[in-house]
C-alpha cells in the first residue's frame, strides 16, 4: 500500500472504526498495518473497523492471550481474503513471533493488523504501514499514518 503521512482526529470509538473501514479500501493481500499506542487509546477499534471494511462477519476482538486470531474476509470485488489480527502486548520475545510462524503470516495474501507492533522490532516488513493512536481526551484520538519503521 503506498501511502503519505496524514493525520486523522476522532472524537468516538464509531469514528475510529469508521475511519478503519475507509482504510480497508486502500489495503491489499500482504499489507500489513503496524498499530502503535497506550492501552485504550483505540487499536482494537481501529482493527475492528478493518475487518467491517472486508466484511468479517464475525466478533473481531483482540487476541491478548494467544497472539493471533484469524478471521475470513471479503474484499471488494468479493473475493476471499484472510485477516491476522496480532496482538503483542504479552508477546515475551521476538522469537515467539517466530515460533508462532510469524514468515508464513508476513508470506502469504492476507492482511495483517499488528496491535503493539514496536515490538516486534526488525521483523516488520520494510511495507509495514505505520499507525500511531494518541489520546487527546476521554474519547478522542489522533491517530497518525504513515510508512516504515514502527
Amino acid at each position: 500500500m503506498q501511502t503519505s503521512r496524514a493525520e486523522i482526529n476522532t472524537t468516538s470509538p464509531d469514528q475510529t472504526r469508521a475511519f478503519g473501514r475507509e482504510l480497508s479500501a486502500r489495503l491489499r493481500p500482504g499489507d500489513c498495518v503496524g498499530m502503535i499506542g497506550e492501552l485504550g487509546s483505540g487499536k482494537t477499534c481501529l482493527a475492528q473497523g478493518i475487518c467491517e471494511g472486508f466484511h468479517v462477519p464475525d466478533r473481531v476482538t483482540s487476541p491478548t492471550f494467544i497472539l493471533v486470531n484469524e478471521y475470513s474476509g471479503r474484499d471488494a470485488a468479493s473475493r476471499p481474503i484472510a485477516i491476522y489480527h496480532f496482538d503483542l502486548y504479552r508477546l515475551p520475545d521476538a522469537d515467539a513471533l517466530m515460533d508462532l510462524g510469524w514468515d508464513d503470516y508476513l508470506a502469504g495474501n492476507g492482511i495483517c493488523l499488528i496491535e503493539w507492533a514496536e515490538r516486534a522490532g526488525s521483523l516488520l516488513p520494510g511495507r509495514t504501514v505505520q499507525i500511531r493512536i494518541e489520546m487527546t481526551e476521554s474519547s478522542s484520538r489522533r491517530i497518525l499514518l504513515g510508512s516504515g519503521e514502527c
